[in-house]
């Protein structure tokens, strides 16, 4: 049993092999450089020296594969990119050489369209030139070869039968230098039943009679997400799609696979493979042994309980991931200060209480009607002159005529006019006393 992982070596390459052994993978597989980039990483020879002496001393490690960049397409009717792919993949290569690594997997690319046959001969003229241009392995190491990965879907991607793989090995001539890995996703998800004992050994005697067994070197053990034929690349945890423990047990639990590595690309919580992942795969790996013999032994059945070092580690790198997530939530806020901005149409409020202060205007109309009452103080006056003479009686008319001027201003400056109006009527009392010495003088004379 041998169950590897797909890890991280944040840009370096021997603190890979301690991310390895923390989750209690036996095997591992890493980028060289960047999966989404052409740029390639730069390695001095002394760098690649001391990983080579720390994989061939390490004590549990025990392969080492590289996985090719997925920009690179060998099968590209562009030439620029079918170029850039040569160049990168003869960088990769030299790379793997270097670190004296298992086998450099590589996905061949898509023809677009361009239909398979077109693109074999310009793929085998790619594989033929990185094996040839790319840096030797320093001396005492196994070449590296590269391993063709089996691909998921059709009409496009090239390697998804194992007779378009056989097809591209034997238009290099048969090249020992290159091998294959299966990927088990990618496998179900082009229509590979082999979820039982009888469907994976008709699967064994395929692959032998097309490309030989001893070109097989590694597999990808991922459940799959789509179902049985779905052609589509999706993986799932084990045991947690479409395959199952059972269905993969059939599988890497065949006398000819148990003993290769077993490399998860497993989604995990979405950091990739964890230590549980591992746990899983080598309950995987017994269950098919059970299939074929019956039975397993005692030590085998411990090492599945065999708790690495990762399952007793707190989850403490996944917390600051998960915070840096949160951070964003004050930018939500910022939105939410806007909404004061919307309050201000509220501010204009107070304008409309200015018209509230209009009401006293209104009130001092209503003042006015004091004025109104004026006249009414008048009535007596127009009462004594009806008493006598006619004449003297329209004078006192005349005086209240041009009092009624003196009304119209009151009307319109209603507080200050109304103290004159008192005056006038002061006026009438010298009338009333001239009026009585008259009547006395008169009744003298009578």
């Amino acid at each position: 049993m041998n169950i590897g992982a797909h890890v991280r070596g944040g840009g370096k390459l021997i603190p890979s092999l301690e991310e390895g052994v923390n989750i209690g993978a036996t095997s591992i597989q890493i980028f060289t450089q960047s999966p989404r980039m052409w740029k390639p990483s730069q390695y001095a020879p002394e760098v690649l020296e001391a990983y080579r002496e720390a994989q061939a001393n390490h004590p549990s490690v025990t392969h080492t594969f590289c996985h090719a960049t997925y920009l690179i397409n060998l099968a590209s009717p562009d030439e620029e990119l079918y170029e850039k792919s040569v160049a990168c993949l003869i960088s990769n290569l030299s790379t793997g050489r270097g670190m004296a690594s298992s086998g450099v997997v590589l996905h061949v690319g898509s023809h677009k369209g361009n239909g398979f046959e077109a693109a074999v001969p310009q793929i085998a003229e790619a594989f033929k030139r990185a094996l040839d241009a790319a840096d030797s392995a320093p001396p005492g190491v196994a070449d590296c070869p590269i391993l063709i990965e089996n691909a998921a879907g059709a009409d496009g991607p090239v390697g998804h039968s194992f007779d378009e793989i056989q097809a591209l090995i034997d238009a290099t001539g048969g090249d020992e230098r290159i091998g294959m890995c299966i990927d088990t996703q990618h496998l179900w998800a082009s229509g590979v039943d082999y979820s039982s004992t009888h469907s994976t050994n008709k699967l064994v005697h395929e692959i032998d009679m097309r490309i030989g067994l001893g070109r097989l070197r590694c597999f990808h053990l991922n459940d799959s997400k789509i179902e049985l034929g779905g052609n589509r690349d999706r993986h799932a945890n084990i045991d947690e799609g479409t395959i199952g423990t059972i269905g993969l047990a059939a599988l890497v639990g065949h006398p000819d696979f148990r003993d290769l590595p077993l490399l998860l690309e497993v989604p995990g919580t979405g950091e990739g493979p964890r230590w549980e992942d591992v746990i899983a795969a080598r309950k995987v790996v017994v269950e098919g042994i059970k299939l074929y013999d019956g039975e397993v032994s005692a030590e085998l059945e411990a090492i599945v309980l065999v708790m690495p070092p990762a399952a007793s580690q707190p989850p403490v790198k996944k917390k600051p991931t998960k915070k840096t997530a949160a951070k964003k939530s004050p930018v939500k806020k910022t939105v939410a200060k806007k909404s004061p901005a919307k309050k201000s149409p509220a501010k204009k409020s107070p304008v409309k209480k200015t018209a509230a202060k209009k009401s006293p205007v209104k009130k001092t109309v209503a003042k006015k009607s004091p004025a109104k009452k004026s006249p009414a103080k008048k009535s007596p006056v127009k009462k004594a002159p009806a008493k006598k003479t006619v004449a003297k009686k329209s004078r006192a008319k005349k005086a209240p005529a041009k009092r009624s001027p003196v009304k119209k201003t009151a009307a319109k400056k209603s507080p200050a006019k109304k103290a004159p109006a008192k005056k006038t009527v002061a006026r009438k009392s010298p009338a009333k006393k001239s009026l009585a010495k008259k009547v006395k003088k008169l009744a003298k004379k009578r």
